[in-house]
């Protein structure tokens, strides 16, 4: 794996991981939400992650090297990991009692989005931890890059 396709995995789980706190904010935004443009209570997002691969990865690179020499190719910048949806959570909305309420229905029960303040707290929490997990390495890498520069001098 080049030396520069390492900048662009850190830089994709930055990426990722701040879509992941965008999505887990709109939650807690709409966790009172129950009426939306489709008519029903907000339904809780999850961000869903895959892993960016060329297939050139160290194993397979190391693999094909068995058989036969390759000369150096280009950098690939498709490596790291990337958002590949978003879905909603099919979990059941919440009945709250409100008979007052203007979306109550006959029954009194207002039907309250499936989002639950503490799990998206703690959603908050890995993603955050992620994100600066990826900054420093970030950061590391743009140390050894640097100091790499310092000895050719």
């Amino acid at each position: 794996m080049p030396f520069l396709s390492s900048f662009d995995i850190a830089g994709s789980g930055i990426t990722a991981q701040k879509r992941r706190l965008d999505t887990i904010t709109e939650n807690i935004v709409h966790r009172e939400t129950t009426r939306t443009a489709d008519g029903g209570p907000y339904r809780r997002k999850l961000t869903v992650f895959r892993e960016v691969d060329s297939g050139r990865g160290f194993s397979n690179v190391l693999r094909l090297a068995r058989f036969q020499y390759r000369r150096p190719e280009k950098p690939h910048r498709d490596q790291g990991v990337m958002v590949s949806e978003i879905i909603e959570d099919q979990s059941d909305f919440i009945p709250v009692y409100d008979p007052s309420h203007p979306d109550a229905d006959e029954e009194g029960y207002v039907w309250m989005p499936n989002v639950n303040n503490t799990i998206e707290m703690i959603d908050a929490m890995a993603a955050s931890r992620s994100y600066s997990a990826s900054i420093a390495a970030f950061d590391a890498l743009k140390n050894v890059a640097s100091r790499a520069l310092e000895i050719g001098r």
